[in-house]
């Protein structure tokens, strides 16, 4: 045997190592679940049918809410995640192909200006004049993008911030620790709830922030792939006098359908799985299922068979979209989605 098929062999075989290694989890998670609990108290059994007899018990209890409402979570999470990845991947392509296809040009005296104004006038509102907080946002908010698109028009001293770096600000959202942003807009959703506009523990509340999360995942991924569209097919559709809005939704989203299923795939897992937002922006009505798994440990002990139900049904959906995603992977379909 040569030396390179030996080293192939021994790849294979630490390869297959590693796979068992990594789906031996969600093999005991399975087995757990179908466990009665004598079974788990009694100590390690691998196989059904020969090391203990399997049931559906944990399952009908979790349906039946022994263990509290276990079906309105997973209501909620696909339908806050499939709500808010539309949202996200929509706005985010339109973003996206506006900084491949436009020039954007940005002073930074501008970007100061804003912030200033904005900070400045947010204290001075809700201070001096005791505006209540959503008021003062909206106003001060209005009046800083109002100014600073002013001046961002004339000629100002200091650098001027290009496409590359309206993309980065995008995807530097994501680097602040997510505590910062989400307890801001817990303190944001509180002064709207004492207004009567219901933020938190409602789907609104929870789709704009999921929204906001996923949004630069969807710049960056989407991004990528609109620079693979050749713009000969555009120019083509100037020709004939189609509105740049038409030439987006007809010709080019059909043509960025992989990269769109990626995106939405991705951005998808990313809010199936947050947990702080939810955390703090949900109390009863609108939980979801990464909060359910957090309070299973409840005065009833480990009872280790509901756990296992549950942590199976959280992470089934994930599964299903990796194993959908590596197919159109392996026929080709993403080619250039993803740099």
């Amino acid at each position: 045997m040569s030396a390179e098929r030996k080293i192939r062999n021994l790849a294979s075989g630490l390869a297959v190592i590693w796979f068992l290694f990594c789906l031996f989890p969600l093999w005991w998670i399975f087995v757990t679940a179908i466990k009665p609990p004598l079974a788990v108290s009694q100590g390690a059994t691998y196989f059904p049918f020969i090391d203990f007899q399997p049931t559906l018990q944990a399952y009908r209890d979790a349906v039946s809410g022994i263990r509290g409402d276990f079906v309105g979570p997973i209501f909620n999470s696909i339908v806050v995640s499939v709500i808010s990845t539309v949202i996200s991947v929509f706005l985010g392509a339109m973003a996206a192909y506006s900084l491949v296809r436009f020039e954007f040009r940005v002073k930074l005296l501008a970007g100061l200006v804003f912030a200033i104004i904005s900070i400045g006038g947010f204290a001075i509102l809700t201070e001096i004049y005791s505006v209540k907080v959503p008021y003062a946002i909206a106003i001060i908010m209005f009046v800083a993008l109002f100014i600073s698109v002013l001046l961002n028009r004339v000629d100002l001293p200091g650098p001027v911030m290009n496409n590359n770096d309206v993309t980065f600000w995008f995807v530097s959202q994501r680097m602040f620790p997510p505590i910062v942003s989400a307890f801001a807009l817990f303190l944001l959703y509180s002064e709207m709830n004492k207004l009567g506009v219901r933020m938190l523990d409602s789907l609104p509340g929870l789709v704009l922030a999921y929204s906001a999360f996923g949004l630069p995942f969807s710049v960056w991924l989407m991004r990528d792939f609109f620079e693979t569209i050749p713009v000969e097919v555009e120019e083509a559709a100037m020709v004939d006098n189609i509105s740049r809005m038409r030439i987006f939704f007809q010709i080019v989203l059909p043509m960025s359908k992989p990269g769109l299923v990626a995106t939405s795939m991705i951005v998808l897992a990313f809010i199936w799985n947050e947990f702080l937002f939810g955390l703090l922006l949900t109390s009863s009505k609108w939980q979801t299922l990464p909060i359910l798994m957090a309070g299973q440990n409840s005065s009833r002990g480990d009872e280790w068979w509901a756990i296992s139900v549950a942590a199976l049904v959280s992470i089934l959906p994930m599964i299903l979209v990796a194993t959908f995603l590596g197919r159109m992977m392996r026929s080709g379909l993403l080619a250039g989605s993803i740099k």
